[in-house]
């Protein structure tokens, strides 16, 4: 590694926290509407992917509030008094599990009586390893990665959970939530076939920011790499990890970076330029945007597909 890049590696480490860098909402309370009906299931979604997947199965059955606030990277977020206050007053919460609601442990300790839905029943978890320098090192440890929505066939298995809650919670509307469930499935369904279809004649490898797109690429047969080997995307890299990521790209003949939408771009800058290259976004879809979610994973298979095909 050249003495210019080694510098703009220490630059990146030394004056660029990752840490420090997220986006905020401009109002933090905008999540919560001051009315509800009490008509409906009022319902609350851990964050942005489960707040859609509720509202295309209740539609207006059911009352949806999303507890991280928009623009909120969820990863480490705590709820607030007034989150507290919200949670319970609902009759169900939805999380999306695999350890990714730190919160949720404290939930007894909130005397909630309503039901928590758990949209990961039925998945397996997937194993990484989490290690800011290598694999070998004796830091290194094995944690779940929680990101299985990023795969809309395992997203499909969470709005299923969600509607078979909705059924539970009110049985005379069962076929109401389960028709929409099913509808909805259809598009996922449509999605996968897409991005099955798109990739399957493309290379495999490709560089993630964080290690967010395990189950994806295992669903499509790609190989995940990432600058960050943990499930935090505002963890810091090492010079070493650094170093390790660009001699991957050098070794894999890869010179397009994906960096994520609430993380600091410069440093996946770093690499690409090495490579002369250049960085696309790949969101994990973890705070709410323009688009919604079958939108927003097509921008992340056209940014996929100019990497890989």
């Amino acid at each position: 590694m050249n003495t210019q890049v080694k510098f703009a590696i220490i630059a990146i480490i030394v004056v660029i926290p990752l840490s420090s860098y997220s986006v905020w909402a401009s109002d933090a309370s905008l999540q919560f509407s001051n009315t509800s009906d009490s008509t409906k299931i009022q319902t609350i979604s851990s964050f942005y992917p489960l707040y859609e997947f509720a509202q295309q199965v209740g539609q207006d059955k059911v009352d949806v509030k999303l507890l991280v606030p928009e623009g909120v990277e969820p990863h480490d977020w705590e709820p607030t008094i007034q989150d507290v206050h919200q949670i319970q007053k609902s009759d169900i919460v939805i999380i999306n599990g695999l350890g990714f609601e730190n919160w949720v442990e404290s939930l007894d300790e909130m005397n909630y009586q309503g039901v928590v839905v758990d949209t990961s029943d039925g998945i397996i978890l997937n194993e990484i390893l989490d290690d800011d320098d290598d694999h070998e090192s004796e830091h290194a440890h094995k944690s779940g990665d929680p990101h299985i929505w990023l795969s809309p066939v395992l997203a499909k298995n969470q709005v299923q959970n969600i509607a078979d809650e909705f059924s539970k919670s009110d049985p005379q509307n069962k076929k109401f939530y389960q028709k929409n469930a099913q509808s909805y499935m259809i598009e996922l369904d449509k999605l996968d076939s897409k991005i099955r279809n798109d990739l399957s004649m493309c290379s495999q490898d490709f560089i993630a920011f964080h290690d967010a797109f395990s189950y994806f690429a295992h669903e499509y047969n790609l190989h995940q790499h990432t600058i960050l080997s943990s499930n935090d995307p505002h963890s810091e890299p090492t010079a070493k990890t650094l170093e390790n990521v660009i001699n991957t790209a050098r070794e894999l003949k890869i010179n397009i970076i994906f960096t994520e939408d609430t993380v600091d771009p410069r440093v996946s800058n770093v690499i690409a330029n090495e490579m002369n290259g250049k960085v696309l976004v790949l969101s994990p879809l973890e705070i709410s945007a323009d688009g919604n979610y079958i939108s927003r994973m097509t921008e992340n298979l056209d940014n996929l597909k100019e990497a890989l095909c």
